[in-house]
């Protein structure tokens, strides 16, 4: 059962900016030990996110690769789908970074969900309708604002 949604919530409006966030965050779930799942809407996004973690800090290394058939059974501690993977196996990993419209289902259990939203308009109310789902379902989403991507604490 997931116990802690986090929304880190950027001022700037760029998907470049949110996909940086995501880059960092990752790497500090990685860090911690976690197993981390990114879920992005489209391949696009989820690409953009591949390519940066390789290059988005000069002494960063990730491991990662794109989801496996088999997630329990991949070593690789980092792993990223999109929408057209239907990553279902959520369960083999302790922290989802959820990069979609939509929040993560119900069904999926997981210890730790980060939200990234940044300034773009639609992005923020489609962050304020994953907010309320995670409420409505009983959860405590805490809201962290940053004014720019280096501004990451230890939640």
């Amino acid at each position: 059962m997931t116990q802690q949604v986090d929304f880190y919530v950027l001022g700037e409006a760029s998907d470049a900016a949110r996909l940086r966030l995501a880059c960092r965050l990752v790497e500090q779930a990685y860090l911690a030990g976690s197993r981390v799942l990114a879920w992005a809407d489209d391949r696009a996004t989820r690409d953009g996110l591949d390519a940066l973690l390789w290059t988005f800090g000069d002494g960063s290394f990730v491991p990662h690769e794109l989801l496996a058939a088999d997630p329990g059974g991949s070593e690789t501690p980092v792993q990223l789908a999109d929408d057209s993977m239907l990553p279902g196996a959520a369960a083999d990993f302790d922290v989802l970074v959820n990069l979609r419209a939509a929040a993560v289902p119900e069904g999926i259990a997981v210890s730790r969900i980060i939200e990234i939203i940044d300034g773009d308009a639609q992005r923020r109310q489609a962050g304020r309708d994953r907010f309320r789902s995670y409420r409505d379902r009983g959860l405590a989403p805490a809201h962290h604002s940053l004014d720019n991507d280096s501004q990451i604490g230890n939640g």
